[in-house]
Order: C-alpha cells, then sequence, then structure tokens
C-alpha cells in the first residue's frame, strides 16, 4: 500500500523536435544529379540559401497530397509568380505525380511532371541497387514548345556509387546531332576528406578539343565531420576550382543544442526542448582576367544562418553581397502549421503546410573606391 501511495515521478524528458521540411525536396531527386554537385556541402547550403526565401513581390505556394492506401505514390502542385501581375512576367504552375518503390529509400522512383512552362510534359525515372552500387536514371520531356538543346531531346546516365566512391555519367543519346556527355564525374571519400572531379563541355567545337579544356573541369576538396542524421551535429569546408577561373570557398554547420524550457501546454516532466542551428557562407571570386569573355559571374559572398526554435518555428537570416558593390539582406521568419484533412470516400489525405511567416529585405547599393600608388 506504500508503495503505491509513494509512487516515483516519471523522468526528466527532452523533446525531440522533426526538422522543418526533411528531407527537403531537393533530396528526392539527388540520384539525376551529379554527386559532385550534392557533396561538399551543395545540397545543405543550397537548401540553407533558397528554401523559403522568395524574391522581391513574388509569391509561390505548394501543396502535397498523399493516398491512404497507397502511401508509395504522391501529388505536389505548385504556383508562384509576381504579387503585382506584370505583362513580362507569368504565373507559372506545375504538377507532378511520383511513384516510390520504397519508403524509406527516395532513390528509386519515377514522376511525370506537368508544367504551363517549358518543359510541359516531362517524365523523370531512376533506378539505383545499393546492394550492388550500379544505378541508372533518365530525364525524357515529351512535350516542348520548341527543342534548341540537345538537353531537351533527354538525358540518360549511369552510375557507381560505395560508401567511399561515386562515378557517373550524363549522356544525350537521343539528340539530332550527338554531342560529347552531358557531364561525367568522380568523387572519392577517405576518411574524412573527400575529393572529386568533374567534366562538363560548355568551351570548345570538337570533342578531342572539350576534353583538352581546362574550363570544361572542376576540382573540389572537402573536410567533413558528422553522420548525416539531423540529430547530430556536423560540419563541412571545401574549396573548389571552376572553369580553371573562379574559386569556391564554402562552410556549412549544423548544431544541435537543448534549452530548458516551461512550457504549460506539455507535461511536467518536460523540462527541455532541442534546437536546430545551421550556419553556412560560401565565397566565389575569379582568378582569371575579368575582361574574359567566359560568362562566369564576378566575386560573390553569401552567408545565411537559421535557428528551429520547435516543430513550428524557424527563423532565418541571409546576406549577400555581389561584386563588392551590391548589398542585400534578407530575414524570414516562419509559423509553420501543418493540416492533416482525410477525404473517405477518395481514400487521399491532403497534408497542406501554411507558413505565416514576415520577409523583410533591405537592398542597398555600395560603393567602393580603390586607390593605387
Amino acid at each position: 500500500m506504500g508503495n503505491l501511495l509513494n509512487k516515483e515521478p516519471p523522468p526528466p524528458m527532452v523533446l525531440v523536435p522533426p526538422l522543418f521540411d526533411f528531407p527537403p525536396l531537393a533530396a528526392r531527386t539527388r540520384m539525376l544529379e551529379s554527386s559532385y554537385n550534392i557533396l561538399f556541402g551543395k545540397l545543405a547550403l543550397k537548401c540553407l540559401f533558397e528554401d523559403y526565401f522568395e524574391e522581391a513581390s513574388h509569391f509561390t505556394t505548394r501543396i502535397m497530397l498523399k493516398p491512404i492506401d497507397d502511401p508509395h505514390v504522391d501529388f505536389i502542385a505548385t504556383l508562384s509568380g509576381p504579387l503585382n501581375h506584370k505583362p513580362e512576367e507569368n504565373i507559372v504552375g506545375n504538377a507532378s505525380f511520383r511513384w516510390q518503390s520504397d519508403l524509406d529509400d527516395p532513390h528509386s522512383f519515377m514522376d511525370l511532371f506537368v508544367s504551363s512552362s517549358d518543359p510541359i510534359l516531362q517524365m523523370r525515372s531512376s533506378a539505383y541497387y545499393p546492394k550492388y552500387g550500379f544505378g541508372a536514371f533518365g530525364i525524357f520531356p515529351l512535350l516542348m514548345r520548341k527543342r534548341i538543346s540537345a538537353e531537351d531531346y533527354g538525358v540518360v546516365g549511369l552510375r557507381y556509387g560505395s560508401e567511399n566512391l561515386s562515378v557517373g555519367a550524363a549522356l544525350m543519346p537521343l539528340a539530332s546531332k550527338y554531342e560529347s556527355p552531358k557531364h561525367a564525374w568522380l568523387v572519392s571519400k577517405m576518411g574524412r576528406l573527400t575529393v572529386g572531379v568533374q567534366y562538363e563541355p560548355q568551351y570548345g567545337s570538337k570533342d578531342g578539343a572539350k576534353y583538352k579544356n581546362l574550363m570544361n573541369w572542376n576540382a573540389a576538396v572537402g573536410y567533413g565531420v558528422g553522420s548525416g542524421s539531423p540529430l547530430s551535429p556536423s560540419f563541412n569546408f571545401s574549396l573548389e576550382l571552376a572553369k580553371t577561373s573562379q574559386f569556391i570557398a564554402s562552410f556549412y554547420q549544423h548544431v544541435v543544442v537543448q534549452r530548458r524550457v516551461k512550457n504549460p501546454l506539455e507535461e511536467n516532466e518536460i523540462v527541455g526542448i532541442t534546437n536546430y542551428i545551421d550556419f553556412g557562407f560560401e565565397l566565389q571570386t575569379r582568378v582569371d582576367d575579368p575582361k574574359t569573355s567566359n560568362n562566369i559571374p564576378d566575386s560573390t559572398f553569401q552567408a545565411a544562418a537559421s535557428w528551429q526554435g520547435n516543430k513550428n518555428f524557424l527563423l532565418k537570416v541571409a546576406v549577400i553581397l555581389e561584386q563588392y558593390y551590391y548589398y542585400s539582406f534578407r530575414y524570414y521568419c516562419a509559423r509553420h502549421m501543418s493540416v492533416l484533412q482525410t477525404f473517405a470516400g477518395k481514400g487521399w489525405t491532403s497534408q497542406l503546410n501554411i507558413s505565416i511567416c514576415v520577409q523583410v529585405m533591405v537592398e542597398a547599393f555600395l560603393h567602393l573606391q580603390y586607390f593605387s600608388y
């Protein structure tokens, strides 16, 4: 009887909220991209710099539908455009229907993409076998108003990936005039060090000349610590030489911290909550003569940071300095809510993510004067 009256209180607990939109939508199609463009912290930096940031006076809305009876498929519709309609800017709408063979593995899938702009109808597919490390992928624009480049006729590729090596190439065999590979890559990981090269033939008229032209080659080296799990801290630092004329230095860090909270809406044993802090910067600068006409931008520096306080609150700040003359500051604060609705008659679940946000963009021109003695 005494044991029942003197019952021990439950141990203290710390909440671990899920990340906003994890995994990101960009990771769902990573098998269609070169591993060189995904590793070295590039995917994480892309999401940090671009997600939830929109151009001034523009909007984007997205809705995802998943059927209850078959979770292997989903439907995403997106609508974006200017807030004040202008004749030179159109409202763009697109939708994609995706089938994924394994719920826990997004690397094997097929989707149909429909858009109000080119390509109007496009099919993308990827098949990857992790047991053997081999995979194949394809992008096929089925309907377009006008096919201009060789890529508009479709891209197919092969890849091999393991824990320490990734190699592959993308070809355009359906083009009327066969061209060299769209790109080819080789990335190797040795402990915490990652090195890679990528070939993108953009300069030169003949295949032989393209291979010898160093402007078609990129090389990068990166050093990273941590696993791919969002619940553990990690960081990545990389250096890249692109087209022998552009030097890129980047850094990305993901921090997991815990803070004490006293929330009256939670149980008494909840004493803390896990927060996620991300910080990254990227510096791009030219190392050749700026007068060279190769369509490579001048120096650009951008930095961003984000803080997720709980499952419903995200704060992001970004600063961009372009060509050392143009300054831009962006601030984004989101209150995120997820609304679930079930249509019993049709067997579909509608998940509508609503972000009540405040976004402020401050832009200014800086004049820097250099003196030579």
